[in-house]
């Protein structure tokens, strides 16, 4: 059986996933406000949740994508030195 060589190990794709969510959050979080008739004021549009939770939680998840990608994985490693 041939052994696959992938960049990423398994917990590289979950933490990928989980930031991938993260970033879905955000900007769900960030949608809506907008006015019913397209020309009347909605506060709604600088609530707490649009200027400072969504961008948190957006930037929590693009910073978890990098680490995602840069975090060494543990099953190439391993293959690595049974190699060697």
């Amino acid at each position: 059986m041939a052994e696959r060589d992938f960049a990423f190990g398994k917990s590289n794709f979950i933490w990928i996933g989980v930031s991938i969510l993260l970033i879905i959050i955000g900007f769900a979080l960030m949608s809506g406000g907008g006015s019913a008739d397209g020309v009347s004021f909605n506060p709604q549009v600088f609530s707490k949740q649009r200027i400072v939770v969504a961008p948190v939680v957006t930037m929590a998840g693009f910073i978890l994508m990098v680490y995602a990608i840069l975090k060494g994985s543990n099953s190439r490693s391993k293959t690595d030195e049974t190699k060697a």
